[in-house]
């Protein structure tokens, strides 16, 4: 019998694009700070590896979702920093609705059976 251990989970596919496209929805930024503010918004349940983050970026880079140009972090640092398109917006706004009927979905099967 394996013991199982209780550690991060992987994301249902598209999840971490549309945390970062809401993200970016309020404010343009870099990668890490993406990737903080994704770990802080879920009070540390979620960690946004860099394997994961910047392919993330260069898919909706190539889909047109997001932009990004070379700016200077607060440590005067060269960053890529990305901002929301207008089409990133509308295409964020269908996932959520899509989401939020899966998660409906979800927890209807998941709550207890009324007799």
């Amino acid at each position: 019998m394996t013991k199982r251990t209780e550690g991060p989970r992987d994301l249902f596919p598209g999840a971490l694009e549309m945390m970062v496209l809401r993200t970016l929805k309020w404010q343009p930024l870099h990668g890490y700070a993406l990737a903080q503010h994704i770990k802080r918004q879920s009070n540390d349940l979620l960690k946004v590896e860099e394997g994961s983050l910047y392919p993330a970026l260069q898919r909706l880079l190539k889909e047109g979702l997001v932009t990004a140009e070379w700016g200077t972090s607060a440590t005067n640092r060269r960053v890529r920093i990305y901002r929301l398109t207008g089409k990133g917006a509308k295409h964020l706004e269908r996932e959520v609705s899509k989401f939020e009927r899966m998660l409906e979905g979800i927890t209807r099967v998941l709550a207890p059976a009324k007799s």
